[in-house]
Formats: C-alpha cells, structure tokens, sequence
C-alpha cells in the first residue's frame, strides 16, 4: 500500500502542476484520492461476492479466496455482511456484526445506510475503530444483489504520504 499512497500523492502532485496549482499534495488529498480508488475496489468485491454466491461457491471458499487477494494487494481487510449486518464473509477471522445505533458502534455505524438503503457508498476517514482501537480507513459500498454492506479497509500504517 505504501507504493500505492507514494503513487497517488505523487499523481496529485502533477496534476496540481499541471492545473496551475502549487503542486501541493496534502495528506487529506492522498486520503481523498485513496478513498476513490477504494471505492472501485469495494465495487469490485460486491459484484464478486455476487457472482460467487450465485454460482454455488461456499463462505469458506469465498473467505479463501478474499484472504488471498488481501495477501497480495493494498487491501487489508474484506468485511461482507448479510442484511442483519453480520460479516460472514471477512478475510479476517473475526466475529463481528455492525450495529446501527451510533451510541453502541461510533464508527461502525456508519455503515448501517448501505443495508437501510439510504446510502449507496460510505467513505470514512482515518479514524479508530471499535474492535481494538486501530486506525484504519475504510470504504463500503451496498450490495449488488442484496441488502449488505460490502466493505474494505486499510490500516493508517500503509496510507502514510512521505
């Protein structure tokens, strides 16, 4: 992901040069520019989850094979949910069900829209999350084929822009 951050704040640093700008890349910027591109990457996941599921494939193979795709790219974490918001397909091992009352899960919550329906993409910022304090940024998008929220995320340590 490093690479990645590196690549977009530089992106941006040339289009600002070339739109006349100062040519300054904030971390704000490289984080708004990530989010965009991990908008795509939760696009992708919903529709492959939908796919998968319709052709018979089983959570573990699902599971298997979104473990694999986090090993081998910038995405950290996978967390797909059913429409009573519990991940049952995560490439992370872990139990964990979005509630959507803010008192009980601030920054999970959040994400509650995408199963009501009233939001068809949540991008959160930076910021810690519930289950162990950790910054992490995450994206998640409504599914394709159901009420859920297909989401993805990574760690503040890899959306550092030196």
């Amino acid at each position: 992901m490093m690479k990645l951050a590196r690549f977009v704040c530089l992106s941006s640093l040339v289009v600002g040069l070339l739109a006349g700008g100062d040519g300054s890349a904030n971390a704000a910027d490289c984080e708004a520019t990530i989010g965009k591109y991990m908008i795509g990457q939760a696009l992708l996941a919903a529709n492959y989850v939908a796919a998968a599921e319709k052709a018979g494939m089983k959570p573990a193979e699902i599971n298997a094979a979104l473990k694999d795709i986090a090993a081998s790219s910038p995405i950290e974490e996978f967390w797909i949910t059913d429409s009573n918001g519990r991940a049952y397909l995560t490439n992370t091992g872990i139990d964990f069900t979005f509630n959507r009352d803010p008192a009980t899960q601030p920054q999970a919550s959040a994400f509650w829209r995408l199963i009501a329906g009233t939001a068809t993409v949540v991008v959160q910022p930076a910021q810690k999350r519930e289950i162990d304090n950790r910054v992490f940024k995450y994206v998640g998008v409504a599914g394709v084929d159901k009420p859920r929220i297909v989401q993805v995320g990574v760690s503040a340590d890899n959306l550092a822009c030196r």
